[in-house]
Formats: structure tokens, C-alpha cells, sequence
């Protein structure tokens, strides 16, 4: 079981490998295991979401507790990224119609797996692609 101390210091230490400014805190109001603001630039993380994400995946990859948390991490590392080099105009969010709310979030969400991928230790690589399979046919079940 993954402890909130864990996660933290998880995702405390990958940010520093990689010299990024992001905050980061936990919270139990979260109804995914992690999530990246844009307008507060800080990574929140559930750590009971987490552990059940893991449950439902972790099987399927066999990576250690350190390795699951920053394959996510390294997913939501993806949106700040993609939020730094990509100027979204995240109106259409509240404005636009469902066609295009639909086409900007599906750019978002597979320009956060490519950029995450980018900074993902080789190790990694294979299982981070097998976490973002399984989590879109995770999504389409639900």
C-alpha cells in the first residue's frame, strides 16, 4: 500500500531529476488518482485513488509501488508540459460544442502521454505504454 509520505516523496524527487517547478499536495476531494492544474501549476494526488488504480492495473504491468506512482506521475508531468508549450484556449471547455469539446480533449490527453513518454526513464517506457492502453480501455467501460 502506497502511503500519502510515499507518493509525495515520489513525486517531490522525480520533479527534481528533472528541474521542474510544480507544486504538489494531496488531496481527498480528488476523483482520479492524479491530476495536473494548469491554473495553479500543482499535481494533486488522492492517494486511495491511487491505490485502486493500481489494484485495477498494476497486475497487468508488474512494476514495483515507486515505478506504478511515476508512470502516472509521469502522465500528468505530460499535461503541464503540453500546458507550457501549447496554448489551449480552454474556453471551448465551457463555450464551445461537444464536437469540439471532445476534439481538445482528446488532443490534450494524447499530447500528455507523448510529452510524458519523453521524459520517462527507458525502464519505463514499455509499461508506461501498457498503463496508457489499459487506461483507455478503462475509460471506455466506464
Amino acid at each position: 500500500m502506497l502511503y500519502i509520505w510515499d507518493i509525495e516523496k515520489i513525486i517531490k524527487n522525480t520533479l527534481q531529476v528533472h528541474n521542474l517547478d510544480i507544486n504538489y499536495e494531496f488531496t481527498n476531494n480528488l476523483t482520479t488518482p492524479m491530476s495536473y492544474n494548469v491554473s495553479t501549476n500543482t499535481i494533486k494526488f488522492n492517494y486511495i485513488k491511487v491505490n485502486g488504480y493500481k489494484a485495477k492495473i498494476n497486475f497487468k504491468i508488474k512494476e514495483t509501488d515507486e515505478n506504478f506512482v511515476k508512470i502516472i506521475l509521469y502522465h500528468e508531468i505530460g499535461y503541464y508540459l503540453d500546458f507550457k508549450k501549447n496554448k489551449h484556449d480552454l474556453r471551448t471547455l465551457m463555450y464551445g460544442d461537444e464536437v469540439e469539446k471532445e476534439q481538445l480533449l482528446s488532443e490534450i490527453e494524447t499530447n500528455a502521454w507523448e510529452y510524458g513518454r519523453k521524459l520517462i526513464p527507458t525502464q519505463l517506457i514499455k509499461s508506461y505504454d501498457k498503463v496508457r492502453e489499459l487506461d483507455k480501455m478503462l475509460l471506455q467501460s466506464i
